[in-house]
């Protein structure tokens, strides 16, 4: 069985190639992966197995001696956040790549435990990372296990992945929806209101530093360390410095906390035009263009919402 030779012309320079791998059993994971690393290793690749712990000693088991030679990292520490998951899977191949060969992944998801918001932001991540890689020589082979996952996230799967490995080989994927086209369904709908009774809601104009001064003293009862506000800081003056230049110079934030995490709410008057705001990893020559890039990996969770009526940009952080 090859299941994985026809997923990458290796005649050509290494590009992105993202496959889902929708399994049933353990044997059905392990007789398309074990196949995928020892072809990869075969060819010099570098090889990385993000998955369940589960899931590592099936593939340790399968590929013998050839275990050594593949990276495992338990995915339940990866895929903390959309943003900094895509900025350690960029490191990695950055790392690893020598511009001939590519990076083989397995890059298991995790979607036990995730609120709704945080079930649509890592679909978003999904589809985003065929943009965010194009060009990157890296294979990504996402395995979902449809014996314990809902079946609308197996079914975005097929919306965020351009083909599927199978035991028998790749097929296209004739749901895949192309990352500038994509759309969760909760994009129609507007983000649940903030509390009634916040830690602060003011409006905002150009004076940074006193937006900076009302958040750090709204969060100053929630005991966060000083290095946590920094982070949120950071964070929330990209947002708002990003909606006063291009959302018509004013609007309002609204901060408040939800158990561990602390909630800014940035509202503006202006449209998103961008598609994939801060998925994309600026030119090392742009010097513009790093605000959502920054703080999607700073931020634990981005939600956006664009329209004629204006910009809603909700983010999270952990207080500790």
């Amino acid at each position: 069985m090859s299941a994985t030779t026809t997923g990458a012309d290796h005649g050509a320079p290494p590009r992105l190639v993202h496959h889902a791998l929708v399994y049933g059993s353990d044997g059905h994971f392990v007789s398309v992966t074990a196949p995928f690393c020892q072809e990869g290793l075969a060819a010099g690749d570098k090889v990385l197995a993000v998955t369940t712990a589960a899931n590592i000693a099936l593939l340790r088991a399968a590929l013998g001696r050839d275990a050594d030679d593949v990276e495992f990292v338990e995915a339940a520490g990866w895929y903390d956040a959309p943003g900094r998951t895509l900025a350690a899977y960029d490191r990695y191949v950055q790392v690893h790549q020598d511009g001939r060969r590519r990076v083989r992944v397995i890059g298991e998801p995790v979607w036990q435990g995730r609120s709704a918001a945080e079930e649509t932001e890592w679909i978003r991540y999904e589809s985003a990372l065929n943009a965010a890689f194009a060009g990157q020589p890296a294979w990504i082979v996402c395995p979902y296990d449809e014996r314990v996952l809902p079946g609308r996230i197996v079914a975005e799967a097929r919306r965020t992945h351009p083909a599927l490995l199978t035991p028998g080989g790749v097929r296209p994927s004739d749901a895949y929806v192309e990352p500038e086209s994509f759309t969760c369904d909760a994009d129609a709908l507007p983000l649940p209101p903030p509390p009634p009774d916040p830690l602060a809601d003011f409006p905002f104009d150009g004076d940074l530093h006193l937006m900076r001064g009302l958040v750090r003293a709204a969060v100053a009862p929630l005991g966060m360390s000083e290095e946590r506000v920094g982070l949120l800081l950071l964070a929330v003056n990209e947002v708002v410095s990003n909606a006063v230049e291009h959302g018509g110079g004013h609007g309002r934030l609204v901060v408040w906390a939800e158990g561990p995490v602390v909630v800014c709410d940035v509202t503006d008057p202006g449209r998103m035009e961008r598609s994939l705001p801060g998925f994309r990893t600026p030119e090392p020559t742009a010097t513009r263009g790093y605000g959502l890039w920054v703080v999607r990996r700073v931020c634990d969770l981005l939600e956006i919402r664009t329209g004629p009526a204006g910009t809603q940009i909700r983010l999270r952080l952990s207080r500790a």
